[in-house]
C-alpha cells in the first residue's frame, strides 16, 4: 500500500492490507490523473481512512480543510471553497476511472452529493455507464467527416472531450425539474436554448499569427485567409482535420455538461453546437449560452459594448487579461490570467447575463482567459453556495420576480491546470 499516504500510514497498511476497499483505492491512485495531482491523492486517502474506519461524522468541510489543505483552524469554508472544489474534482476522477480503466472492477467507490463519505458497493448495483454518448442534440455538421486515423495529432483532444461528457445520460436522469438561478433565465420550458461552445478552428490563428473579428469569421474565405501560404504535408493534414471536425475544449465540454445537469427535465430544450454552426438569423429568437472568449467563440464580441470587463490578448498567443473599462474604488485596471493553460496561479473569468440583441430572449456568457477560468465558471454554477453568494454580492433578494442583468468577474486559483478555489472579485448591474 505504498501509494496510500495517510497520517497513520504504517498502521493502516498493516490493518487494511487485505481489505478489498483499500486495494481498490491503491489501484485508483496508481492511475495517471492521480499521479499527476498534488492534492487529490491526499484527499482520497483522508476520506478513505475515516470512511473505512466508520467515522464519517468526522468528515466535515472544516476538518478536511485543516487536515488535508493546511488551512488555519479559524478559516471559514463559506469564504474558501477549495474543499468543495477538490471534492468535485475527486468525484469526477472517480467517475472517469470506472468509465475507463476500472470498467471491470467488481467493487465501486463513489462520493454521494452533499456528503464527504466514501461509499463502496458492488458494480452490479450501479447503472452501466455508456461507452461514448454524444453531446445532447449536437447540431449536425454540414461538412464531410474524416477518419480519425488521418488526425493523429488531435486524437488526444477528442478523447478528452468524449470523457468529459461520458456520463451525460446518468447526470440528466437524476435532476429535479426546478432550474436554479441564474441558469433559469436562459433555460425555460417554452423556448429552445442553444449552448454555443468554442470552435477548434480558432487554433488556426496560432499558425497564421492573425487576429480575426466576427465579420472575418463569417466570411466564406475565412479558412483560406487563416491558412499559411506554404505548408508541409503534415501541417496541411492537420489544418484539414481542424477545419472539417467538431473540436472544442475540455473546459467547454464540462461546462456544457453542467448545463445539462442544471436543466433537469428541461434539458430536451437544449441544443449544443459549436460557434461555426451558428448564423446571424439564429440570433433572432431563443435563449443562448456562449462558452468561451472572443478568440475561440467570436459571437461574444456582439455584446462587448454592454460589458465593463473586456478580454484583451497581447498579440496572437500572447498574455491575456481582462481590461476594466471603468474601475471602481479598490478595483484594478487589468486582471491578468495564466500565461498558459495547465500552469498554476490565478486565472480570471466573467459570467454575464444580458438580454438578447433581438430582445426576444436572454443570453448567458461565460468567458475564461484560459480553460481553468472557464471550468471554474461551470463549478460556480453547479454549487448552490456559490450561486447564493453571487446573488448576495449582486444585491438580488430571494424571491425577487424582476430580471436582473449583471456581469461578474471571478478569480480561480489553480494548481496543475485545475481550479482549487473560486472567489468573486467585482460585479456590475447591467441596464437592459
Amino acid at each position: 500500500m505504498g501509494n496510500l499516504q495517510t497520517s497513520h500510514h504504517v498502521a493502516l497498511e498493516e490493518e487494511f492490507r487485505s481489505d478489498p476497499r483499500w486495494q481498490l483505492l491503491e489501484r485508483i491512485l496508481l492511475t495517471t490523473p492521480f499521479q499527476k495531482s498534488s492534492r487529490l491523492p491526499a484527499l482520497l486517502c483522508y476520506l478513505a481512512e475515516h470512511s473505512v474506519r466508520g467515522c464519517p461524522g468526522d468528515l466535515t468541510e472544516h476538518s478536511i480543510g485543516t487536515a488535508v489543505f493546511g488551512k488555519p483552524a479559524g478559516y471559514s469554508p463559506a469564504e474558501d471553497s477549495s474543499v468543495r472544489v477538490h471534492v468535485r474534482q475527486l468525484r469526477l476522477r472517480l467517475h472517469e476511472y470506472f468509465a475507463c480503466e476500472g470498467r471491470d472492477e467488481s467493487l465501486v467507490v463513489d462520493i454521494p452529493k452533499g456528503s464527504y463519505e466514501l461509499i463502496f458497493h458492488s458494480a452490479h448495483a450501479r447503472p452501466a455507464l455508456p461507452d461514448a454518448p454524444p453531446l445532447p442534440r449536437l447540431a449536425e455538421p454540414k461538412r464531410p467527416q474524416f477518419s480519425v486515423r488521418d488526425a493523429f495529432s488531435w486524437a488526444a483532444v477528442i478523447a478528452v472531450a468524449v470523457c468529459g461528457v461520458g456520463w451525460y445520460h446518468a447526470v440528466k436522469a437524476s435532476q429535479n425539474a426546478r432550474v436554479p438561478w441564474p441558469v433559469s433565465a436562459v433555460i425555460q420550458n417554452d423556448r429552445q436554448t442553444k449552448v454555443v461552445v468554442s470552435d477548434g478552428r480558432s487554433m488556426l490563428r496560432l499558425l497564421s499569427q492573425k487576429q480575426f473579428s466576427l465579420e472575418d469569421y463569417l466570411q466564406p474565405n475565412f479558412l483560406a485567409s487563416m491558412t499559411p501560404p506554404r505548408m508541409d504535408e503534415n501541417v496541411s493534414r492537420l489544418i484539414k482535420y481542424i477545419s472539417d471536425s467538431q473540436i472544442t475544449s475540455f473546459a467547454d465540454t464540462m461546462v456544457a455538461s453542467t448545463f445539462v445537469k442544471l436543466a433537469g427535465t428541461h434539458s430536451d430544450n437544449l441544443v449544443v453546437c459549436t460557434a461555426r454552426d451558428l448564423n446571424r438569423r439564429d440570433m433572432e429568437q431563443g435563449n443562448f449560452i456562449f462558452v468561451g472568449g472572443p478568440t475561440s467563440n467570436p459571437w461574444v464580441s456582439l455584446f462587448a459594448d454592454k460589458l465593463n470587463f473586456e478580454v484583451v490578448e497581447d498579440g496572437v498567443g500572447g498574455k491575456m487579461y481582462f481590461l476594466n473599462k471603468k474601475p471602481l474604488p479598490g478595483e484594478q485596471p487589468i486582471y491578468e490570467g495564466l500565461r498558459y493553460t495547465g500552469s498554476g496561479g490565478e486565472d480570471y473569468a466573467t459570467i454575464s447575463l444580458l438580454p438578447s440583441s433581438s430582445g426576444q430572449g436572454n443570453v448567458l456568457i461565460l468567458q475564461g482567459l484560459r480553460e481553468e477560468g472557464t471550468e471554474a465558471l461551470g463549478i460556480l454554477l453547479a454549487d448552490d453556495k456559490d450561486r447564493t453568494e453571487l446573488k448576495r454580492v449582486l444585491g438580488i433578494h430571494e424571491g425577487s420576480q424582476s430580471q436582473t442583468y449583471f456581469e461578474a468577474l471571478i478569480r480561480a486559483r489553480t494548481i496543475a491546470g485545475a481550479p482549487v478555489s473560486i472567489s468573486i472579485v467585482a460585479t456590475r448591474i447591467v441596464s437592459p
